[in-house]
């Protein structure tokens, strides 16, 4: 079978990213453009700045990745895109310049879910060895998925409420840390001591999760605190809800680990980039004896290389788009997988 390269776009939030990967799981070249030092100015990311700096940027990504490369775009063999979830804006910003390439060069065009890229960013440690288990941590995902083949999914615990990184984000706002919220949580309780008594949340037997209620103990704290007087000790608060939320994601992926027989797991999403988790994940898949990936840290944060490796299962098996194709703010990943 001769080597198939595809071209991968994510412009689902505030990176503007091209990439080029060889068979699913060699990165031919890759070229991230981010904005977060424009929307840190705003405490967040504004979607009407995103998408225009998607426009500015889209063409200069593509040239500098295909210059890296050495290819021209009548050298790949399909192009791929991030069509959901995101920031409508943004995410038709990529969509709409994927259809013009597709179009142009006469190519298969792929829509590719973001989670899917996250997932399948593993591929670039080794390749996916099935079964597995996902566990998926980001902005909108917190999911356990047993994974007995390429594009399978069963879920077997997913949040009841907020995702974990949204918790994240949400204590650093009450902590009144700059954007990103969720790096900057783990830098404050990098220098903190678990000193807070905060409740543990989803303390069963169920794979299910839930942060909503621990982000609000936290919310109430801070209240009291300041009403009574007393100063917030930052770090410390920071630390004691870092280790209450990556605890329950341990406990949940334990209990999977030992219910389902699991030999391997994989992390994927956002989150997947705290060194924290990182390291509580090895030690528990380690205690285990169970084999773990985790992408490279520059593979866990928006990218297009996650998406072009996601989209070679689609392509192996002509998963194709037409030109109809439209962006979607909102999509689960898993809604018809199980």
């Amino acid at each position: 079978m001769k080597d198939v390269y595809i071209l991968g776009i994510e412009t689902s939030c505030d990176e503007t990213s091209v990439s080029i990967v060889k068979n699913g799981s060699e990165e031919i070249a890759t070229t991230v453009l981010t904005q977060m030092d424009t929307h840190a100015k705003y405490g967040g990311v504004v979607p009407e700045i995103a998408s225009r700096m998607h426009t500015e940027n889209i063409t200069m990504v593509l040239e500098d990745a295909l210059k890296k490369a050495n290819m021209k775009v009548s050298d790949v063999d399909a192009i791929a895109v991030t069509y959901a979830p995101g920031l409508l804006g943004s995410l038709l910003v990529g969509v709409e310049f994927a259809k013009v390439l597709s179009f142009v060069y006469n190519k298969p065009l792929i829509a590719t879910h973001h989670i899917a890229g996250h997932i399948y960013a593993n591929n670039l440690v080794k390749k996916l060895e099935f079964p597995l288990l996902a566990l998926v941590v980001s902005g909108g995902h917190t999911e356990l998925v047993l994974m007995e083949d390429d594009y399978k999914f069963k879920v077997l615990g997913t949040t009841k409420d907020d995702a974990i990184g949204e918790s994240f984000d949400k204590v650093a706002r009450v902590l009144d840390l700059p954007y990103p919220g969720g790096p900057n949580v783990e830098k404050y309780a990098a220098l903190g001591e678990p000193t807070y008594n905060l409740p543990k949340p989803m303390n069963n037997d169920e794979l299910n999760f839930s942060f909503s209620g621990l982000k609000s103990a936290v919310i109430n704290l801070r209240h009291n605190e300041e009403q009574r007087g007393n100063e917030i000790r930052k770090y410390d608060l920071a630390r004691s809800f870092q280790d209450v939320a990556f605890d329950q994601v341990i406990r949940k992926t334990r209990l999977a680990i030992e219910r389902y027989d699991i030999k391997r797991v994989i992390v994927a999403g956002g989150v997947s980039a705290s060194k924290n988790l990182r390291e509580l994940m090895q030690e528990l898949c380690q205690e285990m004896n169970v084999d773990l990936s985790i992408p490279p840290m520059r593979y866990c944060t928006d990218n297009a290389t996650m998406i072009a490796c996601a989209a070679y299962p689609q392509f192996i098996r002509g998963d194709f788009s037409d030109l109809s194709l439209r962006a979607k703010s909102q999509e689960y990943f898993f809604k018809d997988s199980n």
